[in-house]
């Protein structure tokens, strides 16, 4: 009986009622002057509560302040029902988010997607979905890629089917740009260049190219030298094609293994991680096809470590 009264007792899911508003004047105006133009009937108070309790939020981030610039063009949404759902994590960072996808920079160490080893494991998936649901119960997260547990960067959800299946299918066309960095060990000799092979997996999932053309998968990534210092250097890759472990395969071809990447012969790790980063993901929106481009900056330890630091001087 207690267990029916406690279930009895739960407030129905009521969905958020948001109201949204185009700043189509050519003046920059104060948020809350703007949002009391279009509530002529709510007093100051009640304004500067919705404030306060992030009821408002001006072009896709929640704010407190009352006298935020609106500027033409700008997007304001006032949320009738509750306080607007805002995404904090230590591991995530949310870059973009609307009805259909989310774009999010992972940080590494953390799993994309669960795994047979690892079902445990909270990974970016599951957090992201706890997520969308506190907005509403009926939302779902649907996979589209992946990076390596030990990758940091740019990774893309989607939030309908729909978008899901567009981008599956369309993902060589849809997706124009994938920029990633790295440190490798030692000083890559030419500037620019590409690496060409065919990758295969082995039973211990280690990824491998071969000459076998039944065997393995085209693989091409093309490379640019950034800097060389402290002996390595800071590279940036483009991907035409997206197999499983291919900059870190690559990258050891070259003779020059990413650092901190024991599978694939690194020697050292001097920043007690994988340094490789996704930094730019450019590609047609599934349902707007409007051209979205997303960058990262190359993260600052990766700097630090090509401008002279010492091993002893990094900090985690």
């Amino acid at each position: 009986m207690a267990r029916n009264r406690q279930q009895s007792n739960r407030m129905p899911f009521r969905e958020d009622r948001v109201l949204t508003w185009t700043n189509e004047s050519e003046e920059i105006k104060p948020l809350l002057a703007f949002v009391g133009e279009h509530f002529p009937n709510k007093s100051r108070n009640d304004l500067k509560t919705w404030l306060r309790y992030g009821h408002i939020m001006v072009d896709g981030v929640v704010t407190t302040a009352f006298d935020a610039p609106i500027v033409t063009g700008g997007i304001v949404k006032v949320n009738i029902s509750r306080p607007f759902v805002v995404f904090k994590h230590a591991r995530i960072q949310l870059v973009y988010e609307d009805d259909d996808i989310i774009v999010i920079n992972k940080g590494y160490g953390l799993l994309s997607v669960g795994t047979q080893s690892h079902r445990k494991e909270e990974t970016a998936y599951d957090i992201l979905r706890d997520y969308i649901k506190k907005q509403n119960p009926a939302n779902k997260l649907y996979v589209v890629h992946r990076l390596d547990r030990d990758t940091s960067g740019l990774m893309m959800f989607a939030k309908t089917e729909e978008a899901q299946e567009t981008l599956r299918h369309n993902w060589n066309n849809m997706v124009l740009d994938r920029l990633y960095v790295a440190l490798l060990e030692g000083y890559v000799e030419e500037d620019e260049g590409f690496i060409k092979s065919r990758l295969a997996e082995n039973s211990q999932f280690v990824v491998y190219s071969t000459k076998d053309s039944d065997d393995g998968k085209l693989a091409l990534t093309r490379y640019k030298v950034l800097k060389r210092a402290n002996g390595l250097s800071l590279v940036e890759f483009s991907l035409d094609t997206g197999r499983k472990n291919q900059i870190r395969v690559h990258a050891s071809e070259m003779g020059h293994p990413i650092m901190g990447d024991r599978k694939y012969g690194a020697k050292e790790s001097r920043l007690h991680r994988l340094c490789l980063h996704a930094r730019t993901l450019r590609f047609a929106h599934p349902i707007t096809k409007k051209d979205m481009r997303f960058e990262q900056p190359v993260p600052a330890k990766f700097l630090n470590a090509v401008n002279g630091m010492g091993p002893k001087e990094f900090k985690h």
